[in-house]
């Protein structure tokens, strides 16, 4: 059987900046499973969705961003033995290793939401969140003058969830801009009682959909769509939206079968890998690690908060038993735009309280630099550095 020191099962932003950062911090023998040939700078989709970015801003050939002395094992996870630990890939091959680390991140949960690929593939129905479907977001939203737009947040676990409120806020300002906004039903359906569940940041979130005349639906989900009619359940009952223009639903997320019909997962819905949330090391299988979207960590995930996983358990890996191992605190970032050019940065820790990476200014505030820096700034440091394991 094929072996290696460490197997990386996840090519995203989570497998590429582990295995880079492994690597400098002396690892001899990493190899990554991926399948997909395109690699994705996925917070730039909110923006495709918004007129603001092309799809060639955030995507780049898997063998461009692969770091150097990796080696790329092509081909998709169909089932894991995290005792052994070992993999198995479609075809037949099987891959063993020293240390597993999962990060595969999470699949769209289709059934969760009855009708949305049939929405999706009928045209009225799309997300920044889905890759096929974030380049016809903008289009349908950018030249609406009236109508019934709805758009949701998914419920926890997502790939940063909260940026949902990206395109609509968005798209709000744009119709505030032509003239029209008076003219559009906004909907928008939280999983939640307040967007993020943060007393500050939510304050200011709550006064930025006021201002744009948001209808909001509070602890509800979308039931069902079908022939432009959106259900959406609420404490109180069901709501029948019809006519709708578009729909903004993002999909719900969960982890891979293999992931969650295994022993790697825990007792979440969702199927994440049980580890402990801080050192990131699974509960039962010490040669097992896990980091990113799939990893139980008890936050919010993000790049921002990858950032610090990587770090920690790139530490923890190749210093395994040698030194204490370092703690991952749920630090992640949540950036919201409020308008066209102006983005709230809102950090925390796993326990929801403030962890800002500067302690001035405020950048809870909607700013200007902020929305530059995460348009602009993140892509250009996210191919350049850390990618190669950098940051």
């Amino acid at each position: 059987m094929e072996h290696h020191e460490v197997l990386v099962i996840g090519g995203g932003n989570a497998g590429v900046s582990l295995a880079a950062r492994l690597l400098r911090d002396g690892a001899e023998d990493v190899a990554v499973v991926e399948s997909q040939p395109t690699h994705r700078y996925r917070p730039l989709l909110n923006y495709v969705g918004s007129g603001e970015a092309s799809m060639s801003a955030l995507e780049r050939p898997a063998a461009k961003v692969m770091p150097q002395g990796a080696t790329w094992i092509e081909g998709q996870v169909v089932s894991v033995d995290p005792a052994a630990p070992s993999v198995r890939l479609a075809g037949g091959r099987e891959v063993g290793c020293t240390t597993l680390v999962v990060c595969p991140g999470l699949e769209e949960d289709w059934a969760a939401t009855p009708g949305l690929r049939e929405a999706q593939t009928a045209g009225w129905a799309g997300s920044t969140f889905t890759v096929d479907t974030a380049r016809r977001v903008w289009p349908a939203l950018r030249d609406l003058t009236h109508g019934r737009v709805v758009f949701t947040m998914p419920p926890e676990p997502a790939p940063c969830g909260a940026t949902a409120l990206k395109p609509l806020f968005m798209a709000c300002d744009h119709w505030r801009r032509r003239g029209v906004l008076d003219d559009v039903e906004v909907h928008l359906v939280l999983p939640g009682a307040t967007p993020l569940g943060l007393p500050g940041p939510d304050a200011r979130l709550e006064r930025v959909l006021a201002s744009y005349g948001v209808e909001v639906h509070r602890e509800a989900r979308v039931a069902g769509l079908a022939d432009r009619r959106v259900t959406v359940t609420t404490p109180t009952g069901d709501v029948e939206l019809d006519d709708v223009a578009h729909a903004h639903v993002v999909p719900h997320y969960r982890a891979p079968r293999w992931v969650a019909e295994s022993d790697l997962a825990g007792a979440t819905a969702a199927g994440l890998v049980d580890v402990d949330p801080q050192t990131m090391r699974h509960r039962r299988h010490p040669a097992v690690w896990s980091l990113g979207d799939v990893a139980d960590l008890g936050t919010r995930p993000s790049g921002g908060g990858l950032r610090k996983q990587v770090a920690v358990l790139s530490h923890n890996i190749t210093t395994d038993g040698s030194e204490p191992p370092q703690h991952y605190d749920g630090y992640t970032v949540m950036p919201i735009t409020t308008s066209r050019r102006r983005l709230m940065l809102v950090e925390v820790d796993r326990d929801g309280q403030p962890s800002p990476t500067v302690p001035f200014p405020d950048l809870t505030k909607p700013r200007v630099l902020t929305w530059y820096a995460d348009r602009y700034g993140l892509p250009l440091t996210y191919f350049t550095r850390i990618l190669r394991g950098k940051v």
